[in-house]
This record gives structure tokens, C-alpha cells and sequence, in this order.
């Protein structure tokens, strides 16, 4: 690698940890250059301004963490546990997210052009299809709840989040339970008994 990729790689994992921290408003240029071994003259060469700094090591978090989770709308369920152990592995990338949405876009779509959004809604479609999912549920609503029951123990969680105290057992006992949430909310309702509808 050579010197300037090797100090772009430095200054991004050193924003990264400084974001994460402190978010975009607290964090301080002074201190990543001191972290990356840099001037801050140099980081303006590579990014522009602290704004642009932030929204390359965001890019480059939310690429990074889609791509390890690929998205499988015939398993739901399963996905949603890859998520969790995703977040669990990433945490700066939940607090990162944080940061954007609380000093960046306060409602809305938080990634517009996140990977393949687009992708995801059409692959939903194709499982209510198939059967794999309850045809009567918005599969934007979907993506968004599946996405927010695996953060549920995420780095900002508000009841709870995950610690490297917790054991194996205690984060495969979350995955299931969370996996089985998932399924009871997309699936398909069993019919009703003949005769036994509410009147």
C-alpha cells in the first residue's frame, strides 16, 4: 500500500472511532490527525472538510456492513440474525448511524441511495409472491421493522444493549428469539377454524 492509501486508510479508522464517539458536531479534526499520524492539511486534501470526512467513513461503514449481510427475503428470519451479529461486530457503524440521523437527517430516509434499497423492496415483492411472506404488509414497512427488531440489543438501543460481557449462549438465545419474532410478524396468518370467525 502505498504511503497517501496507507494514511487515507489511518485518518478513515481514526474518524471512524472519533464520529462514533463523540458524533459530527464533537468531533475534532486536531484529534483524528493526531490519531492518524497526519497533518490536518492533509486530511483536507482527501476530504474536503470535516462534513466530507464524515460521509466517507459513513459510506464506507454502511457498504461494509451490507455487504458482509447479504439480503434474503425468503429468509427474513435469518437475516435478521445476521444483522444482530453484524451490529454486534460493527457497533461504530450503529452509532455512526446515530450520529447521522440525530445531526444529519432528523426524518425521512436516513440512505437514500442505500445499497440496493430498491433491490430489497422487489425481492420482498417476490417472496409475498411465493408465499414467504404476508402479502397484505407494505414491504417497505416490512424492511424497516425487520431492520429495527435487529438492533434491538444494538449499540443505541434504549432498553438494553449488548456487551462483551455477554455469553455465546446469551446472544444465540437473542438471535432465535429475535429470528422467531421476525417469522410470527411476516408470516402468512393461519386461516381461521370454520365457524369460528367473530361475529
Amino acid at each position: 500500500m502505498r504511503d497517501g492509501q496507507a494514511t487515507r486508510r489511518r485518518v478513515l479508522q481514526a474518524a471512524a472511532a472519533e464520529f462514533a464517539q463523540h458524533g459530527i458536531a464533537g468531533a475534532r479534526v486536531d484529534r483524528i490527525a493526531a490519531a492518524a499520524a497526519t497533518s490536518k492539511a492533509q486530511m483536507y486534501d482527501y476530504f474536503g472538510n470535516k462534513d466530507g470526512l464524515f460521509d466517507a467513513v459513513f459510506a464506507e461503514h454502511t457498504a461494509a456492513v451490507m455487504d458482509a449481510v447479504p439480503f434474503t427475503a425468503q429468509d427474513l428470519p435469518g437475516y435478521a440474525a445476521r444483522l444482530y451479529d453484524a451490529h454486534r461486530k460493527h457497533p461504530e457503524f450503529v452509532r455512526l448511524a446515530g450520529w447521522a440521523r440525530l445531526e444529519r437527517v432528523p426524518t425521512g430516509d436516513l440512505i437514500p441511495d442505500a445499497v440496493g434499497h430498491e433491490a430489497k423492496l422487489q425481492a420482498l415483492r417476490q417472496a409475498q409472491a411465493d408465499g414467504s411472506i404476508d402479502p397484505a404488509l407494505d414491504p417497505s414497512q416490512v424492511l424497516s421493522l425487520v431492520v429495527a427488531m435487529a438492533m434491538t440489543w444494538s449499540a443505541i438501543s434504549v432498553v438494553r444493549t449488548t456487551t462483551s460481557a455477554d455469553s455465546a449462549r446469551v446472544h444465540a438465545d437473542r438471535k432465535r428469539f429475535l429470528s422467531e419474532m421476525v417469522r410470527r410478524a411476516t408470516s402468512i396468518p393461519a386461516a381461521a377454524p370454520h365457524g369460528s370467525e367473530r361475529r
